[in-house]
């Protein structure tokens, strides 16, 4: 029997942007708390859009707020069990590797996960269309799409070079990558590779490919609704069929075996 140890990938309404809170997703810390609890997990993970997501990002002012409120609802849970911590899913905006926190923002948090979205506001021109031109233009037409693949890969290399990323989301879904040089490189720092119940990557292919490499693995829902924290079994058909070895999945237990 698999038991679900963790959620590390949820959202709630502080992923919000310049919309109205509640719009993109719509549950609170609280509602995916109680989830949480109620389906026995040990670890609930709040992991906001980055701030650089002109559509969905947290806004840096709600960090110092998120923060106290996890505190504060902590003295509830933890005595039941879970505990919340706070993170941030950090945009990918420059193909140097720059992500859209420093290190003032990354003081505050307790986990740092690193995406790639759309949506994101680059760096520079050339990191727009770099990260943000080319990659869908090169999905489309197969134009340079080598090139693209390379371009990706190497920031997000250089990403693991300067940052201490805990885990990469959904690693090549929205933007291709080589994911056998993201996860050697992985293994060597200590990131974590996320298997998503949600997108595509980390998809049976990719990961068949990464066999050899012992990476780590977390199977996150990426919920935007409550009912969804701790909904994982897609990603655990994904670890199954690829017959990963589930001790290198550091969300989950195997239990009666």
């Amino acid at each position: 029997m698999i038991k679900v140890l963790g959620d590390y990938h949820t959202h709630t309404i502080f992923s919000s942007g310049f919309k109205k809170k509640g719009t993109h997703a719509t549950g609170t810390i609280e509602d995916n708390a109680n989830v949480a609890l109620s389906k026995g997990l040990k670890t609930l993970v709040i992991s906001e859009h980055g701030p650089g997501h002109y559509l969905y990002g947290v806004r840096d002012k709600n960090i110092p707020l998120m923060k106290e409120e996890i505190k504060k609802l902590n003295e509830y849970y933890v005595p039941r069990g879970l505990r919340i911590l706070l993170g941030v899913e950090a945009n990918l905006v420059g193909i140097d590797g720059v992500l859209d926190v420093d290190e003032r923002f990354i003081n505050q948090i307790d986990i740092l996960l690193t995406g790639y979205h759309y949506g994101a506001m680059p760096k520079s021109i050339r990191d727009g269309l770099g990260l943000y031109v080319y990659n869908p233009i090169s999905k489309v037409i197969k134009i340079n799409e080598e090139k693209v693949i390379e371009m990706n890969t190497k920031a997000y290399l250089k990403a693991m070079d300067n940052y201490k990323i805990d885990i990469i989301t959904h690693p090549g879904s929205k933007a291709k990558i080589n994911i056998v040089e993201v996860a050697k490189k992985a293994k060597r720092v200590g990131t974590a590779l996320e298997i998503s119940a949600k997108h595509s990557e980390l998809s049976v292919k990719s990961l068949n490919l990464l066999k050899d490499i012992d990476v780590d693995y977390y199977i996150n829902s990426d919920a935007h609704r409550p009912e969804d924290v701790g909904n994982i079994e897609k990603g655990i058909l994904k670890a199954k069929e690829s017959k990963v070895p589930f001790e290198r999945i550091k969300n989950i237990i195997v239990e009666g075996e």
